[in-house]
């Protein structure tokens, strides 16, 4: 499968954040790579989630709409929101001194 040959209903924006998240009711925090109004990608150790797992995010203090794994590509993974995620608040968080560009180092939340 090309993962970039899957259709997207909004524009990603590359981030890169660690956040903490929920994924099987255990924490796991992952780094953020990228994010839109309808889902993101994360990346964590190999075998950290499975298609159709339910996740759970808090990035830079904002609870995420509930979402669901979409794919999985070994310590990659696609998370699709139930929600949306608001234009302003994405343009908050990709604009946050968190969300530094990728060569900063990454915080955990």
């Amino acid at each position: 499968m090309n993962l970039d040959s899957i259709p997207r209903s909004s524009e990603r924006r590359s981030i890169s954040l660690t956040v903490k998240s929920r994924v099987r009711s255990r924490v796991v925090f992952v780094d953020l790579i990228d994010i839109s109004e309808g889902g993101c990608k994360i990346r964590a150790k190999a075998g950290f989630a499975e298609v159709g797992d339910r996740v759970t995010m808090k990035v830079g203090g904002i609870n995420a709409p509930l979402g669901v794994v979409a794919w999985v590509d070994g310590v990659l993974a696609g998370v699709a929101f139930e929600g949306t995620m608001h234009p302003a608040v994405l343009d908050f968080l990709c604009e946050s001194p968190l969300a530094a560009p990728r060569v900063a180092q990454l915080r955990r939340l």
